[in-house]
């Protein structure tokens, strides 16, 4: 079977920044563990497949698709950037000639709409709340040592830690703190938290470019130690953030290596758009 496969960098119009993710066009059902397999060899932080809904659909007329994600060791049941990427695919190379796209998840319906500079993802917003320090504790110290930490709070939707540094940090101490993942999923081993958050306000009115708040991300429950970029997480953050704020649209940076931003709007019926650029810098075709 030859699958056409695309890598695309999302939240981001620059190639080799933002987050990479593999996009896979599914014109046949896959066994599950091809999915993985693949995943696997594409060895990204997320491979996504867009699949048909029904037969007579086509990836060129049609609005409405499946979609799932992928890191190189499990299925995850949200994910932004790789829905981000597979729109841009969509739109950009496949040429879809609808405005919005709709995409059947483990997490509902998500849309996809073009915009001027990028696309826009309607996704769920997550509610966070208060975490007793105590019950984290082993966790935050083994990941950032003795970093002073302002606030925590857990999302139980998304099985999120969200650690906010101390207001006394810059961005640069974000971009360049040093933490250890490894240990992580060995320290938590419940269940309870998947993703550990770290996020810190945003600098100062008048400097440019204006961020509202800036984060980092790691999950090395699902085989990823850092990840660039991440959707799900500013889920999350937007919530966070439009609380201690006031504030209902953001700007924000994700802080990894290769970082990347987003426009944050919530939304009035609860949930939040996210929009983000895309670089498309791989296609071919996948031999299984």
């Amino acid at each position: 079977m030859k699958l056409p496969i695309f890598i695309a960098d999302a939240f981001t119009t620059t190639a080799f920044r933002g987050n990479p993710a593999a996009v896979c066009l599914l014109e046949n059902t896959l066994t599950e563990d091809a999915h993985q397999q693949i995943a696997r060899e594409m060895n990204l932080s997320e491979t996504a497949f867009i699949r048909k809904l029904q037969p007579s659909d086509n990836f060129t007329q049609s609005s409405c698709f499946g979609l799932r994600w992928f890191t190189p060791v499990s299925e995850v049941p949200l994910c932004g950037h790789a829905t981000l990427a597979s729109a841009a695919v969509l739109f950009h190379k496949i040429k879809n000639t609808n405005s919005t796209l709709t995409f059947a998840t483990m997490s509902g319906e998500l849309k996809a709409r073009r915009a001027e500079d990028g696309i826009v993802l309607d996704f769920p917003l997550y509610p966070a709340f208060p975490q007793d320090f105590h019950e984290v504790e082993g966790l935050i110290k083994a990941a950032i040592g003795d970093t002073l930490v302002q606030d925590i709070q857990y999302s139980p939707d998304t099985r999120k830690l969200l650690v906010r540094l101390s207001d006394s940090y810059s961005r640069s101490f974000l971009e360049t703190l040093k933490v250890n993942t490894k240990p992580l999923p060995g320290i938590e081993k419940t269940g309870k938290v998947k993703g550990l958050i770290l996020t810190l306000r945003g600098q100062p009115e008048g400097q440019t470019p204006q961020y509202d708040f800036y984060s980092r991300y790691f999950a090395p429950w699902v085989g990823l130690p850092e990840d660039p970029v991440t959707g799900s997480a500013h889920t999350v953050l937007s919530s966070y953030w439009s609380q201690q704020l006031g504030k209902k649209e953001m700007r924000a940076f994700q802080c990894s290596r290769r970082g990347g931003e987003l426009d944050i709007s919530l939304r009035p019926d609860g949930r939040v758009d996210m929009k983000g650029g895309a670089a498309i810098v791989l296609e071919g075709t996948l031999t299984v």
